[in-house]
């Protein structure tokens, strides 16, 4: 009797560990891995290939910078192996105290470690040059084929961390991915030689402050420090608009697009659907800068 009593804690505990470690798995019966937003989908997928099954915390069509998860989510994020965070974009900075509060047992990666960032850098005649958020710091980082090589190497640097039987699994795939992004960077560049005639672009929600400073571009935004602009300020943007021949202005699905549709009927410029948070990271980028390049007449 005392030998049971004395296994019986050692039982319950073995029991609660094989319980901890069938949370941790996937429907598919994979470890899970937690990631902020749909293009780091793109490169975790890309890395941990069939080891691991990837999972993202703001869904499709939902801000980031603004987005509560829910009840659910938060236990789906206790039950990961891991949470890759992007690095600066609101949701992290407004949750990530709670969120670790939440989880205190799930490793946390930031795989913007290494970027250098943009921090409070301003056109003050013209509109934003990036979204700053509450740390100062210009958050879209992914949208970036310099730091995407960078997002990939920390991804690839968990990844090891947290399976290290499978690292050379990891590396060859992670090898992969930057030659994915160094062949998307040199078609941007082979694009962007060919004609330099927009050196500025216009966009709602300025997430592409990176890709500006990638290929020397110049970004405006429409967005009056992260609310509606304001008639002046529309003003201002229609006559850098109409004095620096800006021909593109980028919206997002998560914006409203009016006021973009009303300078660009006033410029005659063409409004381009874009989508920053896709899953397709290297087809975005791609899309964005043909927009930039392709001649008016060629669409």
């Amino acid at each position: 009797m005392k030998k049971l009593l004395i296994l019986l804690p050692c039982i319950l505990l073995c029991v609660a560990c094989s319980k901890q470690k069938e949370k941790k798995l996937s429907a598919n019966g994979k470890p899970v891995i937690a990631v902020t937003i749909e293009p780091q989908r793109f490169f975790t997928e890309a890395i941990a290939g069939d080891k691991f099954d990837v999972v993202t915390i703001v869904p499709k069509g939902t801000s980031p910078e603004t987005y509560d998860p829910t009840p659910q989510q938060l236990v789906e994020l206790g039950n990961a192996s891991a949470f890759l965070r992007i690095g600066h974009i609101g949701f992290e900075t407004t949750w990530m105290d709670r969120l670790l509060e939440n989880i205190p047992h799930t490793p946390v990666f930031d795989t913007s470690e290494d970027v250098n960032l943009i921090y409070d850098e301003h056109d003050h005649d013209h509109g934003n040059a990036g979204h700053i958020c509450g740390n100062g710091v210009e958050p879209h980082i992914w949208n970036s084929t310099e730091n995407a090589m960078i997002i990939a190497r920390n991804t690839y640097k968990a990844l090891k961390q947290l399976d290290k039987e499978n690292e050379a699994y990891y590396f060859h795939r992670y090898d992969s991915v930057c030659q994915i992004i160094a062949k998307t960077d040199s078609t941007i560049c082979q694009m962007f030689d060919k004609t330099r005639q927009r050196q500025a672009f216009m966009i709602y929600h300025p997430a592409l402050s990176y890709f500006a400073r990638d290929y020397g571009l110049l970004q405006i935004s429409i967005e009056e420090g992260g609310k509606e602009p304001s008639p002046a300020h529309l003003k201002n943007l229609i006559d850098f608009c109409q004095t620096n021949d800006v021909d593109v202005i980028f919206v997002q699905p998560e914006f409203d697009s009016r006021n973009a549709e009303t300078i660009a009927k006033e410029v005659g410029a063409r409004i381009v659907p874009i989508n920053p948070l896709n899953s397709d990271w290297p087809g975005e980028m791609i899309k964005i800068a043909q927009a930039l390049t392709e001649k008016p007449g060629n669409q």
